[in-house]
């Protein structure tokens, strides 16, 4: 007997260990055309005992999924084949990249990776604080067959479990009628059940605005946990909800000079309006344009495509509750503008021909150099202007050409995707023929088109809320009760946070410096009263024009729409009530690009007059370089270099707030100075001619 046992086990051994290594996987690598990031990586598994597993380093890519796509040509990716038994096999590939294009972005996104580790690195979850890892308590029970703005009734007929009642994966739980059809629900998981709604009222009804408007409006019940469980990326990775250091680093600062100027952003709101309006224009002052145009200028570098396709993608990840943060954040940046675009005008340099050297490389220069910080100013500042030239070709230029061409070319027949070369060259044109009139002709473009396109925009999205006025009550509710109490499905409370956040500050720039260039250029004897104009900025940016993008798409109940993000999230949002509007709406976003354009290539020239001195020769070396990305931008897909221009934007906030905590103080200082002027009457103000 003892010798059939044994026997056996070593039959068994032997064909557990056979089948182990039978498990065989070979993969095929497909470059389907010179277009970036659509590598396909296809598996052929044999052996071992199906069905099979596979593991990908993409985190999109499911579980059962043998293929992969969408990937970047030239980068390494792992995939770990696993089978039934237990066995495994892991695999490295990588699909060669061919045209140059494909080896470009191959080659920057590494680079990307790492820039991106440092600037969305989560400090707290890294010191063990809290736990990154999104856990629900809960799995949702949803209607089937359902869909955002669907016209369909759904009707809870029968529950066939009781309330608390422990229920099995797969169990029958719910009868639920569909327009006269009916549907029996599963669980979804182990756990206790949770009623929603009870037995014979609607689950959905398109009638009912609250349930157009509501988050999850399609769902009816719950299924409790017996432990809470780790949410996972398709591909089984948890899912991770992080606070980016970026975002901390950005908020914080806003946050601390909001305290620190004394709420400036709410008690000097009336004092900018009256300085934007003219109201304290000095006719002789120093600079060389208005209060209004350099608000202009600075508002149209910010106002853009961000305020469009970024919001939709920040409410489509963090819901509606996302909009609350993004608020706040808008609010609190406001203060951030005050400190710097002060500084900006304080520590400018007007030359004997009258031109205007002004912005954060100076006062970090020369600002920290008054405290005998001179070299860590001189280090600061150096890298300030290297990372605004970056950000100027990328993210100011290429990435608003790029775009601006896809979403002019979806509502104009006549433009294909062979076109964007011409498109390219009219746009360089365009841009061409404002830049060289420098900041005095960039003001005069801006301060006509920025309340234009801004008023087009705004208007659109009025008409798109007062017709869905009965909407209010639950799209504000949807945003308080989305805000603070969120679904895992969000990400939890601190994903919705973090997405509100990072929107509002990727954004409205409060803490990167770029205004202040813009603003150094104002007329005025106080800087104080530049950096009172410069407070508005956030507030028109993303108090106004994210937040009604945001209301827009809670009003119409698109926010609930998944597979569909950015610009065509927001294009439907406004089409589904005005038709015709997309294509008003494609014009704004081509104005928002070009005014961004113009905007950012006098901060870059800025930047680069100040690393390679201030001649003309040295500008029109900038701007004919600047011009050529603009064509490069609007012919070619450059999509890790677009992203590592993205971060060097936000990596300008590192040396310019560090600046800008050294001299809160100064600025606290000038600040009240300026308010004791102004209740003297010191402060120049245009006499109001009575009729």
């Amino acid at each position: 007997m003892l010798r059939n046992i044994t026997l056996i086990a070593f039959l068994l051994f032997t064909i557990s260990f056979i089948s182990a290594q039978d498990l065989q996987v070979e993969g095929t690598k497909i470059n389907p055309s010179d277009k970036i990031n659509n590598g396909q990586i296809e598996l052929t598994v044999t052996g071992g005992t199906p069905p099979y597993e596979f593991q990908w380093s993409k985190d999109d890519v499911p579980l059962t999924s043998s293929k992969a796509s969408d990937l970047t040509e030239g980068i390494f990716y792992t995939v770990k084949v696993s089978d039934a038994s237990g066995a495994s096999v892991e695999k490295s590939y990588k699909v060669d990249a061919v045209s140059i294009v494909e080896n470009f972005n191959g080659t920057f996104q590494p680079v990307v990776d790492a820039m991106g580790s440092v600037l969305f690195w989560d400090p707290f979850a890294a010191i063990g604080i809290y736990d990154p890892v999104v856990y629900t308590d809960q799995k949702l029970l949803f209607s089937p067959s359902w869909e955002p703005n669907t016209s369909s009734k759904f009707l809870l007929k029968e529950w066939l479990v009781t309330e608390n009642e422990h229920v099995e994966k797969g169990q029958d739980v719910a009868i639920i009628d569909i327009d006269g059809q009916t549907q029996t629900v599963q669980a979804a998981a182990n756990g206790k059940i949770h009623f929603i709604t009870p037995q014979g009222e609607y689950i959905y009804n398109p009638e009912n605005q609250e349930d157009v408007i509501a988050q999850n409006a399609h769902k009816f019940g719950s299924i409790i946990y017996d432990e809470p469980i780790a949410l996972t990326n398709p591909n089984g990775t948890p899912l991770e909800k992080g606070i980016p250091f970026i975002v901390i680093w950005l908020i914080f600062g806003a946050a601390f000079f909001t305290f620190r100027m004394g709420f400036i952003n709410i008690r000097g709101f009336k004092h900018a309006i009256q300085l934007a309006k003219g109201q304290y224009d000095e006719p002789n002052a120093p600079g060389s344009i208005t209060h209004f145009q350099a608000l202009a200028t600075a508002v149209s570098a910010t106002v853009g495509l961000g305020n469009i396709a970024g919001v939709a993608i920040a409410v489509s990840l963090g819901g509606a509750g996302a909009t609350f943060w993004m608020i706040l954040a808008g609010l609190l940046g406001m203060s951030s503008k005050f400190v710097e675009c002060t500084l900006g005008v304080k520590y400018r340099f007007i030359n004997k021909e009258g031109r205007i050297f002004g912005g954060p490389m100076n006062y970090l220069r020369y600002g920290l150099e008054k405290r005998n910080l001179g070299k860590l100013g001189k280090v600061l500042a150096g890298l300030f202007a290297v990372l605004a030239i970056g950000a100027s070709f990328g993210g100011g230029n290429m990435f608003q050409a790029n775009q601006s061409f896809e979403i002019l070319s979806n509502q104009i027949p006549f433009l294909d995707s062979e076109s964007g070369f011409f498109f390219g060259v009219f746009l360089a044109i365009l841009v061409g023929v404002v830049i060289i009139g420098g900041i005095n002709s960039i003001a005069k473009v801006t301060g006509k088109i920025v309340p234009v396109m801004a008023g087009v925009y705004i208007l659109g999205a009025l008409v798109v809320i007062g017709i869905n006025i009965d909407n209010i009550g639950p799209a504000f509710d949807a945003i308080l009760s989305g805000a603070f109490t969120p679904t895992a499905l969000k990400g939890g409370f601190i994903g919705v946070l973090v997405v509100g956040f990072q929107r509002a500050a990727f954004s409205n720039e409060a803490g990167v410096g770029s205004a202040a260039i813009a603003h150094s250029a104002a007329k005025t004897n106080h800087p104080p009263s530049e950096g009172f104009v410069a407070l508005l900025e956030p507030f028109i940016d993303t108090v106004v024009v994210c937040t009604l993008t945001a209301l827009v798409l809670i009003f119409t109940g698109m926010h609930e729409v998944e597979g569909v993000s950015g610009v065509q999230l927001t294009t439907e949002a406004f089409g589904s009530v005005i038709s015709w509007f997309p294509y008003v709406l494609s014009a704004a976003v081509f104005l928002f690009a070009f005014s961004t354009m113009i905007s950012w290539s006098y901060y870059g020239m800025r930047a680069w007059t100040y690393i390679f001195g201030r001649s003309n020769r040295s500008e029109i070396i900038y701007k004919v370089i600047f011009l050529f990305f603009v064509v490069l931008g609007a012919s070619v897909s450059l999509g890790a270099v677009l992203d590592f221009s993205d971060m060097m934007i936000l990596a300008m906030s590192f040396p310019n707030i560090i600046g800008l905590y050294i001299m809160s103080g100064e600025v606290r200082n000038d600040l009240r100075e300026y308010m004791s002027k102004l209740k003297s009457g010191e402060i120049f103000k245009k006499e109001v001619l009575k009729k």
